[in-house]
């Protein structure tokens, strides 16, 4: 085993019912490294997160997490290894913003403890890097999606995990926001050698933040690799089935890909 590795996926089926979603799938995630997966919608892209994180079984092949089979690991252990920005998030409580994002820190708190001053100065760091602090009181049912949004990965980020997982984390937040936690997320790659993969839509913003792209089609894998070699036109040609140019843009400082109207 790779010291290095992160997740080994080794040929992946799952089903809903009688519907195939993922199709003999592999992948090697090494750790330290940002990954983006990108596809169309109903790929199979969420699913497979979903079965990183031990939110679903998959119909047959298996999932080790850095060497071990992932059903080996207890939720609460897996919770100090693993935090997620879902796709989705409701909420019909009325938690206020500080609570929802203190809910982050259960995983490292003792059960019937409180929380300690290690674990409020966290909290409060991580909320004011994410510009929530200002409605920190505010009930989450008050907030509008794009700051509901900025909550959840705040509360995801004082978790404080070797992996973090962005199913379109930033998906409902404005470009600036966007920005930001993209940003936060590439920064403690370099910084704490954190895992990071996050299913994109955006194609620009996974090649300016990314150091991994995986284009995933029909529930499996059809190319990945660095972003220098594998974000090119045939491979969006083949996954998304539209023409393109990709063009490395100085402004950026990465590569950028365009569409013909």
């Amino acid at each position: 085993m790779d010291k290095k590795r992160a997740f080994e996926v080794k040929n992946l089926f799952f089903y809903y019912g009688k519907t195939q979603i993922l199709n003999d799938l592999s992948l090697n995630i090494d750790s330290g490294k940002f990954y983006g997966i990108v596809g169309p919608n109903g790929c199979g892209k969420t699913t497979l997160l979903d079965l990183l994180i031990k939110n679903k079984r998959p119909a047959s092949g298996a999932i080790r997490y850095l060497g071990h089979n992932i059903k080996r690991y207890q939720r609460r252990t897996l919770a100090k290894e693993i935090a997620l920005v879902p796709q989705d998030f409701y909420i019909n409580f009325p938690f206020t913003v500080k609570e929802i994002v203190m809910m982050g820190r259960h995983p490292h708190i003792s059960r019937f403890a409180s929380p300690s001053v290690e674990d409020i100065s966290i909290r409060d760091e991580i909320m004011e890097r994410m510009e929530i602090d200002e409605f920190k009181e505010k009930y989450v049912t008050e907030l509008s999606g794009g700051e509901k949004q900025r909550v959840v990965i705040a509360r995801a980020l004082v978790q404080d995990t070797p992996v973090l997982i962005l199913d379109e984390g930033t998906s409902n937040m404005d470009i600036q926001h966007t920005l930001r936690t993209l940003e936060m997320a590439a920064e403690s790659v370099k910084l704490k050698k954190r895992t990071v993969v996050a299913a994109l839509h955006n194609l620009n913003l996974a090649a300016a933040f990314c150091d991994h792209i995986v284009f995933m089609k029909d529930g499996t894998i059809v190319s990945e690799g660095e972003i220098d070699n594998t974000l090119n036109e045939q491979n969006i040609k083949d996954v998304f089935e539209v023409d393109s140019k990709v063009y490395f843009d100085r402004y950026s400082n990465s590569k950028q890909v365009v569409y013909k109207r």
